[in-house]
């Protein structure tokens, strides 16, 4: 296989001018005085530094890119929302195809459809859907990218009432290897819409998705409820039958962690604590009941109430600012076991930073309603999905290696109960970790499907499956 190595240095300045000729967007050296800005990510520890950055207009762009790289062998990375904690949208010396300026959205048609830019975040895409009272479900986040979410699986607030994004994905516009523009969707390339619900951007450059929409809001029922961190065992025996028997309506999120975002009180600020976020997206009336026992456990502070699907989205950007320093480990569990939950309140106690935490989501409903090979996505009777990050801020880099050691030890303590991993909170973990987020049967399908898409491996800056020999 073509290992695509060779830096953009090595293109012949004839084939770099005849490229920028016909090149629609803008092309961004390191030489020019917004390349550090354009070479930066979410995760402000990764530092990168690319040869040549293609910022692409249209799809016809995104073709000449792909050529090009491939043409020449480059080392070459896909960029959307920059949002990856490993940064492998990004490559040294090479070309990044970057998708972030393609921000058109279109919604409506008899089917209510959305057909969505690789460059749109999940705020831009939340905003257009909700003017017509329709949403596509997506991340927490808002500066997540919709191309990144979706093409790793895509878990949210709405996981368990409409599934996940890759569920709810009709079809989408692809620049393969070799420069070809396809289009995958139920009636056409059904292969290659497999591989996109799930397989990472491993099979070429969506430029742009088709999505399903639901009816949903304006207000939902969600926010958090917190708990200084010595209640959770009690908490958890709480919740655990609570959100057993819990309708698709509610899908929680617990957050472990020092209480210091921007929304926590003065008093509070700092505290461990145990914070049960829920969202129910039902009716009004219904959520607000069916929140009771959690509130009857009295909280220190319970700011789940009725409140715009908007709002709820934005509420805790301001815990994952870009720029900030970050290192994740992640693993899937059947249950938040008694074990499981000393180990996580055992590493809260002993965290390193105070912007460090877990997080974990609640999964089930109508994502695990979906077959296991029904798509590339793996996971689907998982009960939780764990996430632990280190995030340090940039001037505290010289720590750097205690906040990383905190998270593996953190995973090491989880590790032994997990059945895989998400593979969207993956870092660079390498092959194995990449086949166990997808399992053996789903790995081996898609790198018989990279073998046919892409044989030398151009696309594999990624969660990367090698073409099937």
């Amino acid at each position: 296989m073509v290992a695509h190595d060779e830096p953009v240095s090595s293109v012949p300045r004839s084939a770099l001018t005849a490229f920028g000729e016909r090149f629609g967007g803008r092309l961004i050296a390191p030489e020019d005085a917004d390349y550090d800005e354009a070479r930066a990510i979410w995760n402000g520890a990764i530092d990168r530094r690319p040869g040549l950055i293609a910022r692409c207009a249209n799809a016809t762009d995104v073709q000449a890119a792909v050529r090009l790289a491939l043409e020449h062998d480059l080392r070459a990375s896909v960029r959307g929302g920059g949002h990856g904690v490993a940064g492998l949208c990004l490559c040294d010396e090479g070309l990044v195809i970057d998708l972030s300026a393609m921000r058109g959205i279109r919604v409506g048609g008899e089917l209510g459809e959305a057909h969505v830019e690789a460059g749109v975040t999940l705020g831009e895409l939340d905003r257009a859907t909700q003017a017509f009272g329709l949403v596509v479900p997506a991340g927490i986040v808002t500066h997540t990218g919709v191309a990144g979410l979706t093409l790793g699986g895509g878990i949210g607030w709405l996981t368990r009432k409409h599934g996940l994004s890759v569920d709810n994905l009709l079809g989408a516009d692809v620049v393969t290897a070799d420069g070809t523009l396809a289009t995958a969707g139920e009636d056409a390339d059904v292969d290659l819409l497999w591989g996109l619900r799930g397989g990472g951007g491993n099979l070429g450059v969506v430029t742009s998705f088709r999505f399903r929409t639901h009816p949903h809001g304006p207000n939902v029922v969600a926010g958090p409820i917190v708990f200084p961190l010595e209640r959770t065992a009690e908490v958890m025996d709480t919740y655990r039958e609570w959100a057993l028997d819990a309708p698709d309506e509610l899908t929680t999120i617990l957050n472990i962690r020092r209480a210091v975002a921007s929304w926590v009180p003065e008093h509070l600020r700092g505290a461990p604590a145990c914070i049960v976020i829920p969202c129910w997206s039902g009716s009004i009336e219904d959520g607000l009941a069916f929140m009771e026992p959690m509130k009857r456990l009295g909280p220190i502070l319970d700011l789940c109430e009725p409140r715009p699907w908007l709002e709820h989205q934005a509420f805790f950007d301001s815990s994952v600012v870009p720029g900030w320093h970050y290192y994740w480990k992640s693993v899937e569990l059947d249950t938040l076991s008694p074990g499981a939950v000393d180990a996580i309140v055992d590493h809260t106690e002993r965290i390193t930073s105070p912007r460090s935490y877990a997080v974990a989501f609640q999964l089930g409903g109508a994502m695990a309603r979906v077959g296991e090979g029904d798509t590339a996505y793996g996971g689907r009777a998982a009960g939780f999905d764990v996430n632990m990050n280190g995030v340090w801020l940039p001037e505290e880099d010289e720590n750097a290696a205690t906040h990383v050691a905190w998270t593996r030890s953190y995973f090491d303590a989880l590790e032994p109960m997990a059945r895989g991993v998400y593979v969207n909170f993956l870092g660079d973990e390498g092959r194995d970790r990449v086949r166990t987020a997808y399992g053996p049967q789903t790995y081996d399908r898609l790198a018989r499907l990279k073998a046919r898409y892409d044989p030398t491996n151009l696309f594999r800056s990624n969660q990367n499956v090698p073409p099937a020999a």
